[in-house]
């Protein structure tokens, strides 16, 4: 493991290999399309990880409500990783996601969505 420090805090963090991470796990608990947003509830604040824990970096990002693969990308982390620490955090009560689009949306609903989608996979 390689020693990181944490942003601005100047507390030193400690990397972890992705799957300590998921405890081996490679889906999430919940269903969790790589397009789908999530959003950071109001009370998740009562969790104080560590400077640099990636739960809380995702808590950080799902406040400005993003995809999976947006936040993946931003956190520079495998998505399949993303989506099962995003999937204990959906579980927890600490985020909530949207559903990405209905049988019923229109072609401008559709279109955004394919265009945050390559955003967040072109980042990855």
């Amino acid at each position: 493991m390689s020693s990181s420090f944490g942003s601005g805090s100047g507390r030193p963090t400690t990397r972890v290999r992705p799957y300590a991470l998921t405890s081996g796990r490679t889906e999430p608990v919940v269903d969790l399309p790589m397009e789908a947003v999530v959003e950071t509830l109001p009370y998740a604040n009562q969790f104080d990880w560590p400077a640099g824990d990636v739960r809380t970096d995702i808590l950080r990002l799902g406040s400005s409500r993003l995809s999976v693969a947006e936040i993946a990308a931003h956190l520079q982390r495998p998505l399949g990783m993303v989506r099962v620490v995003i999937g204990d955090l959906v579980v927890a009560g600490t985020l909530r996601v949207h559903t990405t689009l209905s049988e019923d949306a229109s072609f401008d609903e559709r279109r955004s969505l394919m265009e945050r989608t390559l955003r967040g996979l072109r980042a990855l």
